[in-house]
């Protein structure tokens, strides 16, 4: 009866491999499912085993799930491992603006600074502060002066200025 308990502990182990894989691999649920099937499958040989198992092994079940996927989100992504496998959040300057269309309006007009060749998106500074735009029309240089003519949105389009 000792392989029973063996095919048991085996269903857990295969439960916290489907639950790490969850994280990493998208299934569309799939993985989990078969994670929470492995585990139902492991309790109910403990408790076939007997019913002090049984209570043992749910508990243990009641743990270890949770514990796996906290790990799984929190821990798995600082290893070496996770940071190859994990995409990195965007790095944003202090001074970017994320800003909503209110205060952007106020920006027509404008003029500002080219920071990052135009191609036709990139970031412009307006009065100290670092804003993501469009050139009207193709590729602007870094350093040339511009004015904003549009703001839809959230989205500023610029047009470079004669006068430099």
């Amino acid at each position: 009866m000792g392989w029973w308990l063996l095919l048991a502990v085996f269903l857990y182990v295969l439960c916290a491999a489907l639950i790490v894989a969850e994280v990493f691999i998208p299934s569309g649920g799939l993985l989990s499912i078969c994670a929470l099937a492995s585990v139902a499958g492991g309790v109910y040989i403990f408790f076939r085993y007997s019913t002090v198992a049984g209570w043992v092994g749910g508990g243990v079940a009641l743990v270890m799930v949770p514990v796996l996927l906290v790990t799984a989100y929190r821990v798995l992504p600082r290893t070496r491992f996770g940071k190859r496998v994990i995409l990195a959040r965007p790095v944003r300057e202090r001074g970017d603006a994320i800003s909503d269309s209110a205060e952007l309006a106020r920006l027509l007009g404008e003029v500002g600074t080219v920071l990052t060749p135009l191609r036709p998106v990139g970031m412009c500074e307006f009065a100290g502060r670092r804003f993501e735009c469009v050139a009207e029309s193709g590729y602007v240089q870094k350093d040339r002066q511009v004015k904003v003519i549009r703001v839809e949105g959230t989205q500023l389009t610029v047009r470079v200025t004669e006068a430099t």
